[in-house]
């Protein structure tokens, strides 16, 4: 079963670029947000998004994946002359380490907007 419709699959597989741009969103232990930009990659086997970049495993959004195991992220872009489309993803979120740690996130809930000519919000079925 495919989680993502056509068009947000479409849109994931056109990226990562230069105007398609990401950001993570984390939870510190003192429960204050944190946002960062990131790199990122769509895996389509697994329909989650990997997140990567040098001092990853040492970075704050990692120990706080690792500690709380959730994280959202933001992919979007705008195309002219005034055309905003993205993809905001929430979910589980493991943070993986090693030489080349990443984190990965697992949709429990897809926000889309811009990409067929609708607003697309839902839960995932099977993910709560």
């Amino acid at each position: 079963m495919t989680i993502f419709t056509d068009a947000e699959r479409e849109y994931l597989q056109s990226g990562p670029s230069p105007t398609l741009l990401a950001r993570i969103a984390t939870v510190g232990s003192d429960g204050m947000p944190h946002v960062a930009p990131v790199g990122w990659r769509f895996d389509a086997e697994r329909q989650a998004i990997e997140i990567g970049g040098t001092g990853m495993g040492q970075s704050k959004k990692f120990r706080d994946v690792a500690r709380s195991g959730r994280a959202a992220i933001v992919i979007d872009d705008v195309l002219p002359p005034w055309q905003p489309r993205g993809i905001e993803i929430r979910g589980r979120a493991e943070a993986v380490d090693g030489p080349d740690a990443y984190i990965r996130i697992v949709p429990q809930r897809i926000t889309a907007w811009g990409l067929d000519g609708r607003r697309n919000a839902r839960d995932v079925p099977g993910t709560s």
